[in-house]
C-alpha cells in the first residue's frame, strides 16, 4: 500500500523500499493547460551547476543515465526512471517540477499526484490540487534529497513563472537562439542541444552498475483510483499511511534546529 504524503511530509527512501531503481510518475491536467515536467539535479548549494542534470522534453537523460524521461505512460502525465546508486555525488537533490508552457495559472489545475514506485509497487505518493495555488506558472512538486541518506519530500510550492524563470531560480542558463530583434514566443521553453538518442530502460529492479544494454519495459501499474520555507530544514516526518479525514493543506514546516 502507497504511502500517502501532504505537503511538508518527509521519509527515508530506505523506510519506503530496499530498492535504489525508482519509478517516479506524475499526473498533472487541467482545462486547455499544457505543461512541461522536468527533474532539476542540484548540487549541494541547490543550483543547478551542470545544465546535463536538467532533465525534460529537449535532454531526456542525464549523462550516466541515473535520471531518465520516460514519457507518458500507466496513467501519468509523464514519468522518469531514476536509479540513486548511479547518481554522482555531486548531485545532491533532484526536484521535480512541472510548468504551465503557455497561458493559464495553477489554481486551475484538477487533482494531480507524484508518486514513486519500486519494484513494481506504489510506495509513495503525495497529492495536489489547484485550490492549493492561485497565480502561479509552476510548482516544485517534490524532492529526493540526500542527507547522510537519500530521502523523499513532498513539496507542493508554488513558483511564478513558467519554465524558463524556474530554470534561472537554480542557477541554469537559458540559450538565446532568438534574434536580439525579434521577442521570444509567449511560453517558449528553454533550448538545449539534445543528447544521443535515449536507448529503451531496462525493467526495473535490475542491478545497478554500467549502463545496461537496451531490453524490453515494462511500466508500473496504473494507479488506483510564492516563496516558502525549504521542506529540508525540518527534521524528517514519517508520513502516515492514511490522510485523515478533512484534513486540509499542510503547509511547510517552519525552520528547525537541524
Amino acid at each position: 500500500m502507497a504511502r500517502e504524503f501532504q505537503r511538508g511530509h518527509k521519509a527515508r527512501i530506505s523506510d519506503l523500499t530496499a530498492g535504489t531503481d525508482l519509478y517516479v510518475g506524475v499526473q498533472i491536467t487541467g482545462p486547455g493547460l499544457t505543461f512541461d515536467i522536468s527533474c532539476f539535479g542540484l548540487d549541494a548549494d541547490e543550483r543547478l551547476s551542470d545544465d546535463r542534470y536538467f532533465v525534460f522534453f529537449n535532454q531526456p537523460k542525464t549523462p550516466e543515465e541515473s535520471v531518465q524521461l520516460l514519457g507518458a505512460q500507466s496513467g501519468d502525465t509523464e514519468s522518469f526512471r531514476v536509479t540513486l546508486d548511479r547518481i554522482p555525488a555531486r548531485i545532491q537533490k533532484l526536484s521535480f517540477t512541472a510548468t504551465i508552457d503557455g497561458a493559464g495559472q495553477m489554481s486551475q489545475i484538477a487533482p494531480g499526484y507524484l508518486r514513486v514506485v519500486a519494484g513494481g509497487e506504489e510506495v509513495a505518493r503525495y497529492s495536489f490540487g489547484g485550490a492549493e495555488f492561485s497565480t502561479e506558472r509552476a510548482v516544485m512538486l517534490g524532492d529526493f534529497y540526500l542527507k547522510d541518506v537519500w530521502r523523499f519530500a513532498a513539496v507542493g510550492q508554488g513558483f511564478d513563472g513558467g519554465l524558463e524563470a524556474l530554470l534561472k531560480y537554480f542557477g541554469g542558463e537559458v540559450a538565446d537562439e532568438e534574434p536580439a530583434a525579434q521577442q521570444p514566443q509567449s511560453g517558449a521553453a528553454p533550448s538545449f542541444s539534445p543528447p544521443t538518442q535515449v536507448t529503451a530502460p531496462p525493467a526495473f529492479g535490475a542491478p545497478a552498475g554500467p549502463a545496461p544494454a537496451a531490453q524490453g519495459f515494462t511500466p508500473p501499474p496504473a494507479p488506483s483510483s510564492s516563496s516558502a520555507p525549504s521542506v529540508h530544514a525540518a527534521p524528517t516526518i514519517i508520513a502516515p499511511l492514511h490522510s485523515p479525514p478533512g484534513s486540509g493543506t499542510v503547509p511547510p514546516p517552519g525552520p528547525a534546529p537541524y
